[in-house]
């Protein structure tokens, strides 16, 4: 019995879910101040262009990017990550995905704080798919009211 093409589709859908998992993962561990794990989402290379808040080259220097940028902020915000695209092609892929961000206010009851998307180039790495360049834009600027 033929395969027709059922080693690729599968391949495909690994990869599909492994690209899904890494946004995920970048809200989940950037949200827990876990920088390490954050980091090690990016390539060797890998960059971070985030406006205003800075931009990086390599896992350290994201790292350090992040712990300026959050320091006093751990444990107040949560991203929800959603309408991922991307494109796959090989070992590269490109993705353009939504991102809100969520904030605590002092009394504790949720604020939307920020709306936004990243465009994205990953590649594989070691057998991983990471982010080589990530580009953050914001759609809704920051609306949290001054308390």
């Amino acid at each position: 019995m033929a395969d027709n093409g059922l080693a690729e589709r599968l391949q495909a859908l690994e990869d599909r879910m492994a690209i899904q998992q890494l946004f995920i993962d970048y809200g989940r561990y950037l949200d827990a101040g876990d920088l390490d794990a954050y980091a090690s989402l990016f390539a060797d290379e890998g960059e971070v262009l985030l406006g205003p808040m800075g931009r990086a080259k390599g896992p350290a220097a994201i790292k350090e990017l992040m712990t300026k940028a959050l320091e006093g902020k751990i444990g107040t915000s949560y991203h929800i990550i959603s309408s991922p695209m991307f494109k796959i092609d090989g070992d590269t892929a490109t993705s353009d995905v939504m991102w809100t961000v969520v904030q605590a206010r002092p009394d504790g009851t949720p604020s939307l704080n920020v709306v936004g998307r990243h465009v994205d180039d990953l590649v594989r790495e070691r057998g991983a798919w990471k982010f080589k360049r990530r580009r953050g834009y914001v759609s809704l600027p920051n609306v949290m009211p001054k308390s």
